[in-house]
């Protein structure tokens, strides 16, 4: 059977049977973006994330690197996906207007694409800077459509996302929990002799063994004088004593991530790796008071700024405080509808939740990074990661 008959035959017997949330949820987040929508004048989303998608849909896969759209407006949905993505278009989402191309054939996208969106309006909004919107796509839906008009409009499925719901929480504190133990399992095995390929797969066997889907990022270890370098990874270097070991994983659970970075010495910590390791201990509990609703980012961003100011001329940190976790897909856990940061002006809502990336590096001789995902409550920023902060596996 073709990938049409494939289609119709496994919907008798899969349809929706791997939906991740109940479609009360999903209409949820349709009617909060469609009132977004109609704010901005939109007739129609086309979308090409894969969070985007699984977000509106519950559309999932590990295969990311292949095209695929959602047509999304007040009357209709539009899954397209490619022929090898077909079962987990029906098994995923309850979507009934799913529309297949060789998956071989790119010339066969654009037709299908232009019949949906001519029935749709004629303004469009897209992510114009998401990587999964291709040229070609664009531009021949531009040709096909001269009276359409695209513009940017990224920030509608951002501004829902941010706010998590009862049943995103509830996914992202399991993903918390299996982080926890993963690091936990990688942070005991530490020590002088072992690899840092050898910890990571450690740390991977338990995420994976309590419960953990494919993750957005692999493991992250990285020791010595390479932890100074941001997002280097294991390399099957072996760890050498009174080296920092840097940990920074994150496990999936219905594609939600939790992340939590780690640093554990594969012995002794010294005076100087405690007093970087204190400061962003102080950085992480200016920031909690700062996560509430009365407060905007970049207020936070000043305040962790504040904390971070004896040590800011000797150490690097990115400038990004915090930035809005989950749901993902590879390459990154990274949900990017918000960053703490300076100039970010948009203001805490409750149920935001950020993983607090704090790690601090001195070039040439090692990084300590120690955070928690956190969720803003009324009251300040509550860990849902539990961190046990010490620079030791046995604290």
């Amino acid at each position: 059977m073709d990938h049409n008959d494939y289609r119709l035959t496994l919907r008798q017997h899969m349809a929706g049977a791997e939906c991740p949330f109940p479609e009360a949820e999903f209409q949820r987040r349709r009617n909060a973006v469609l009132a977004a929508m109609q704010a901005r004048g939109l007739d129609a989303l086309l979308l090409t994330s894969p969070a985007d998608i699984f977000y509106l849909t519950g559309y999932s896969t590990f295969e990311v690197s292949v095209h695929t759209a959602l047509v999304f407006s007040e009357r209709h949905l539009v899954l397209q996906v490619p022929s090898i993505e077909t079962g987990p278009a029906v098994a995923c989402t309850h979507v009934e207007d799913i529309r297949g191309y060789r998956w071989e054939n790119v010339d066969e996208i654009l037709d299908p694409l232009t019949d949906a969106l001519q029935d749709m309006g004629a303004t469009v909004g897209v992510d114009a800077w998401h990587g999964s919107l291709r040229h070609g796509v664009m531009s021949g839906l531009a040709s096909r459509l001269p009276k359409h008009r695209f513009v940017d409009a990224a920030g509608i499925l951002q501004g829902v996302r941010i706010v998590k719901s009862a049943a995103e929480l509830d996914c992202l504190a399991e993903s918390a929990r299996i982080t926890g133990l993963g690091i936990e399992a990688s942070a005991k095995a530490v020590r002088a002799g072992i690899t840092d390929s050898e910890i990571a797969g450690i740390g991977a066997q338990a995420l994976h063994g309590a419960g953990s889907e494919f993750m957005s990022m692999q493991p992250i270890v990285v020791a010595g004088a390479r932890s100074a370098v941001i997002h280097l990874n294991h390399q099957r270097r072996p760890i050498a004593e009174g080296e920092p070991v840097f940990l920074e994983f994150g496990s999936a659970w219905q594609r939600y991530t939790a992340p939590m970075m780690r640093t554990v010495v594969a012995g002794k910590p010294t005076p100087r790796m405690q007093e970087v390791f204190d400061t962003c201990r102080r950085i992480f509990d200016a920031m909690l008071g700062e996560m509430r609703p009365d407060k905007d980012f970049d207020a936070a961003a000043r305040v962790a700024e504040q904390a971070l100011a004896p040590l800011a001329a000797e150490v690097f940190h990115s400038g990004v405080f915090g930035y809005a976790v989950g749901a993902q897909f590879p390459p990154s856990w990274v949900e990017g509808s918000g960053f703490i940061a300076r100039g970010q002006q948009r203001r805490f809502e409750e149920n935001m939740v950020f993983h607090l990336p704090l790690c601090l590096r001195i070039p040439g001789a090692w990084g300590i990074g120690c955070s928690d995902t956190v969720r803003v409550t009324e009251n300040g920023g509550v860990p849902l990661t539990d961190n046990p902060w010490t620079l030791t596996a046995d604290a």
